[in-house]
């Protein structure tokens, strides 16, 4: 593994932590998740919890489509047989903004409410975060406690109120994590609300409330759950961070992966690799998505140690920039990109790139997926799971690539903009992405242009006799060595150009390159399906749904 290689993998993957402050190198803090019970119908005895805390005056948050459904109402029921008085609020907006943050905030407020419950999927659980901290904060303004470079980040010094969540997607995780996300919508971008402050109090975590989701929305939780297991795996670990601050106060949530995050996610990986595609399949089968809903909540006590890193951070722009799509079975009255789908697009780029880091876990997390690593070399870790990923993705016929949700080119730099909120101030965007304006850096810059393609048969890695690798029209970069090497492919699949020994070699190594492939290839890359490494990595979209391809992958890959 080239230390160049890793060292920029590493300089992102710091970068990518949402605070400013690191934890103490080799030293890691785990803090432990919220009461939890599950089982079926323990929303029943939601009053016996709230007596139990004292509570004579309720706020319940959910959201206007589940207001008239059994999660909500068996709350309800339960609440009034026990004669505990409660208002109900369901203006929480499906992929909350600080619009619809700030007037959940106002309604806490005036209501001065002695607990919460949050019935609902994240939007909700976060929205009733938010009130419960600035109602128990009423003289504080609205960037105090959002994520810097944004807000102030202040650290969180009053208690709050007891917050029940009762989850009804399996997704999020927001039960057990001190994390609130939202579009802030004059940047259009996503931030959010980190500390552990805000954490729920308990968490009842009922199947049964799966059962009402539609098959989209559990697909869609579902991958936050898969990104959410293999980001915090990932992530880097609790030892490579900075000195911590001096107050434990001020200590972010999120220390990097370590030895108790790791347990969490790998065994919410197992889980979605078994369950995930029945649960989606099939609304009737309790015991997927019974096992998802827990999934859900292990990944997020995770992810909620561990943090996240560039699925989660290149995914607030792609939310939080969208034009028209509105995603399949979402009842929501605005254009929507649901934040599990946001997340797992990007995903076989992402962790191509973040595999020249920690091989051997993407290589584990392939495996856990379903591939077969018996014979795969260490260099090949990211093509493997990138090429897993997309098989898996394939399977539950996911939106072809950031295309599909209405985004092109043009739309690039915009997106990599958004992104950077999620980072240092400090950082070059284009040191970062690799987006080298430079002449003596790249040929211009990188272009990506995709035309009409036809179905390749050369690439070995198939599903269901379609290739999951498309043909690429024209991809041009600078060559590392001091002579380009121009391949184009040709109708029969065989490699021609001009350029020495060099061609040679390339040529013995990839001899099958998509048909209508035309590059400026680098004279180094790795080999998947008999394609050089560099044309996976700038795939951008591909118009067949039959032939799945994942991300915007040139534009964030520094390459």
């Amino acid at each position: 593994m080239a230390a160049a290689a890793r060292a920029r993998v590493a300089h992102l993957l710091k970068q990518l932590q949402r605070a400013a402050c690191k934890c103490p190198a080799h030293s890691h803090t785990y803090s432990q998740a919220p009461g939890l019970s599950s089982s079926e119908k323990t929303t029943d005895y939601a009053f016996e919890d709230l007596q139990n805390m004292g509570a004579k005056n309720i706020c319940l948050m959910t959201d206007k489509n589940l207001s008239r459904l059994p999660p909500v109402q068996v709350v309800m029921n339960s609440l009034v047989k026990n004669g505990i008085n409660f208002q109900v609020y369901d203006d929480v907006r499906v992929e909350p903004t600080d619009t619809s943050f700030k007037d959940a905030i106002e309604f806490a407020r005036k209501g001065s409410f002695d607990a919460y419950v949050a019935v609902g999927g994240g939007s909700t659980i976060d929205t009733c975060k938010a009130a419960n901290l600035y109602a128990s904060n009423p003289h504080s303004e609205f960037l105090d406690y959002v994520n810097v470079p944004i807000g102030k980040g202040k650290p969180v010094s009053e208690p709050l109120k007891p917050l029940i969540a009762v989850p009804t997607t399996s997704g999020t995780g927001s039960e057990t994590t001190g994390v609130a996300i939202f579009d802030y919508e004059s940047l259009k971008v996503k931030t959010g609300i980190a500390s552990r402050a805000i954490k729920p109090t308990l968490g009842l975590v009922d199947p049964l409330h799966t059962l009402h989701m539609p098959s989209q929305v559990v697909a869609n939780s579902g991958f936050d759950v898969l990104c959410h297991a293999l980001e915090s795996y990932t992530a880097l670990p609790y030892h490579m961070r900075s000195p911590c601050p001096s107050n434990p106060i001020t200590r972010p949530a999120y220390q990097g992966s370590n030895p108790i995050s790791d347990i969490w996610a790998v065994h919410a990986l197992r889980i979605v690799a078994k369950y995930l595609k029945r649960a989606v399949r099939n609304p009737d089968d309790l015991e997927a998505r019974s096992n998802m809903h827990l999934a859900s909540t292990f990944a997020g006590i995770g992810f909620g140690n561990a943090g996240v890193h560039l699925c989660h951070g290149m995914s607030y722009p792609i939310s939080g920039l969208v034009k028209t799509y509105k995603a399949k079975d979402y009842n929501v009255d605005h254009p929507l990109v649901p934040h599990g789908l946001s997340v797992v697009l990007t995903s076989p780029a992402v962790f191509t790139f973040t595999a020249q880091m920690f091989p051997e876990r993407h290589l584990e997390t392939a495996e856990i997926l379903g591939a077969d690593t018996r014979t795969a070399r260490i260099q090949d870790a990211g093509p493997v799971l990138a090429d897993t990923l997309r098989k898996f993705l394939f399977d539950l016929n996911v939106d072809d690539g950031l295309a599909a949700i209405g985004y092109s080119k043009a739309d690039i730099p915009a997106l990599v903009k958004g992104t950077l909120p999620q980072m240092s101030e400090y950082d070059s965007p284009k040191e970062v992405f690799g987006i080298h304006i430079d002449d003596d850096s790249v040929e211009e810059e990188f272009k990506v242009g995709i035309s009409e393609p036809k179905a390749s048969n050369l690439c070995g890695n198939r599903a269901y006799g379609k290739s999951l690798i498309p043909p690429v029209a024209r991809i041009s970069v600078k060559s590392p060595a001091a002579a380009e090497v121009v391949a184009t492919g040709s109708e029969n699949g065989t490699v021609l150009g001009r350029g020495s020994r060099h061609l040679k070699k390339m040529t013995e190594e990839y001899p099958t390159l998509p048909q209508g492939a035309e590059a400026s290839l680098p004279l180094t890359g790795s080999a998947s399906c008999g394609v050089p490494g560099i044309l996976r990595k700038m795939w951008t979209r591909h118009k067949k749904k039959s032939e799945y391809v994942g991300a915007t992958n040139s534009a964030f890959e520094a390459d």
